[in-house]
């Protein structure tokens, strides 16, 4: 079975376009989702806290995603520490899942975040890159996240660039209203099952 990587900045579209390929059965990894679910273990909330220097806990012991974001996206050396510590993990969840899907399936989607700067982009027989307006970018994670639009401007620097990623596509997908997404994610998957089969 072939990996194939799906990645963008903060907004883009990824999640909407994975559901898509979703609902043409390709299956489909999160690896930001299972980044966020190791945070529920106070083992890995313990060692995060040695690299952040702080409590990231709510009153309850979960963890503060606030206040961890309020840490790593403003020190560049505690985000880089913490995603050496966390990828390693997501990326044996990742074997763990593949195996499940290694007979049935002609390729897989991982879609990540920062798919090239862990260094999973080496595994990947293609990678697609979704691509939108950074200004829509920022629209979005405010709308969904609620936080404000300087804190998303942070984030999106702390990312690669939108040049850098889309220099590395082999695919694009355009996620601002021109083109219908679904249109060219069947595009993409029918030109993989073609390199696959």
């Amino acid at each position: 079975m072939k990996i194939i990587g799906l990645t963008g900045g903060i907004g883009s579209g990824k999640t909407t376009v994975s559901h898509i390929f979703e609902a043409l059965t390709v299956p489909v990894f999160y690896a930001d989702n299972e980044a966020k679910a190791l945070y529920n273990n106070p083992l890995i909330l313990d060692e995060i806290e040695k690299i952040t220097g702080a409590s990231i806990r709510n009153s309850n012991g979960q963890v503060n995603r606030k206040i961890l974001a309020d840490i790593i996206f403003n020190h560049p050396d505690k985000l880089a520490a913490v995603n050496a510590f966390i990828h390693p993990l997501v990326a044996k969840r990742f074997e763990q899942w593949k195996e499940a899907y290694i007979k049935e399936a002609l390729y897989c989607i991982r879609e990540a975040a920062i798919l090239f700067e862990s260094g999973n982009h080496a595994d990947c027989f293609r990678i697609i890159v979704v691509t939108a307006p950074e200004e829509e970018r920022i629209k979005r994670v405010v709308m969904r996240d609620g936080i404000n639009p300087q804190d998303v401007k942070l984030r999106i620097n702390q990312q690669m660039s939108e040049q850098e990623r889309l220099a590395k596509a082999d695919y694009i997908i355009h996620n601002d209203g021109t083109i219908p997404l679904i249109r060219q994610v069947v595009a993409i998957h029918h030109a993989i099952i073609n390199l696959c089969s």
